[in-house]
């Protein structure tokens, strides 16, 4: 066997041990038109795990005259080019841009299937999202999807957002104005929700979930409420939630009642002197309305303390 072949034969095997170790693609799932020229993919509301191949958040499509724009492309290079099989149903424009809500992998490990297809594209995300990941919070992401969907997600690597944006910029792409809002600590440090002025759509990622009640681990409740009280003077016609079935203001006012009865509540049991653990019956008894949001049980405990800590600081 001369040295070319050899080169060769090694460069085969070297391709089938990828392919072998690469996971499966995702299924394609539907495709929802909520307004003129903006579709969203609405995803499964459970954790990720080997079923759903790690795909559960809201990626959304834009068709502009100049082009299409993504909003969270999914949790791998899997959903991505579930995501581009679904724009390429649409039309056979390019990709120009990419808008990644917040650092968890779920929303925007799908960059790297994006940035594979459209080498041009920009990808925008808050400059405390592109610090953290430059920080190895990507990588964190990318060994935490392949955990929890034993392998589904193999091959997905991080590609990071590019583009900076910050509360109030605009971004012009053809005749569609896109207008970012920050409001600080929320959901995380990271958050941008993403205005669609023309149609009136706002893509709210994880400061507002439908369905599933929400991880507050690495962000703040009032800050939250705070967040979700701004982006309702937008006035929009449609709000995309992170997870859950999109639609109108009620999206948001659902969210809103449940993070501020939540807190409102541990306030007034903290003032009668209960601890955090003694306060979830009663908690939970103000939220019934929520009771069968997917993650209900697992989050309401963390919520309460989370609360309680908050609001006991602020007594001393």
């Amino acid at each position: 066997m001369n040295r070319l072949t050899s080169f060769f034969c090694l460069a085969l095997f070297a391709i089938g041990i990828h392919a072998e170790t690469r996971g499966p693609a995702v299924p394609d799932y539907p495709l929802d038109k909520v307004a003129d020229n903006v579709y969203v993919i609405h995803g499964p509301l459970q954790m990720p795990n080997p079923d759903n191949q790690g795909f559960m958040n809201n990626p959304g499509i834009v068709l502009t005259d100049a082009g299409v724009v993504i909003l969270d492309p999914g949790a791998s290079v899997q959903s991505g080019e579930m995501v581009l099989r679904a724009v390429s149903k649409l039309t056979r424009q390019p990709v120009v841009a990419v808008f990644n809500s917040h650092v968890h992998g779920d929303h925007w490990l799908g960059n790297q299937a994006v940035r594979a297809a459209w080498p041009q594209a920009a990808i925008y995300a808050h400059p405390n999202m592109i610090s953290l990941i430059a920080d190895g919070e990507g990588d964190s992401w990318v060994t935490l999807m392949d955990q929890l969907t034993e392998g589904k997600t193999a091959g997905t690597t991080v590609v990071a957002p590019d583009k900076a944006v910050n509360h109030g910029d605009e971004i012009r792409v053809g005749k569609h104005t896109f207008r970012i809002h920050h409001y600080g600590k929320a959901h995380t440090t990271t958050d941008i929700m993403v205005e669609v002025v023309e149609p009136g759509v706002v893509f709210t990622g994880d400061n507002a979930l439908n369905g599933r009640v929400t991880r507050l681990d690495d962000g703040d409740i009032q800050g939250n409420i705070q967040a979700l009280t701004s982006i309702l003077k937008t006035d929009a016609a449609v709000y995309v939630p992170g997870h859950g079935m999109s639609g109108d203001r009620s999206v948001v006012d659902n969210m809103h009642t449940y993070l501020d009865t939540l807190y409102s509540s541990v306030a007034v049991l903290f003032e009668e002197g209960l601890s955090d653990f003694e306060m979830k019956d009663t908690v939970s008894a103000k939220l019934q309305a929520y009771a069968d949001w997917e993650d209900f049980d697992v989050q309401l405990g963390k919520h309460i303390s989370f609360a309680y800590l908050k609001i006991e600081a602020a007594a001393f």
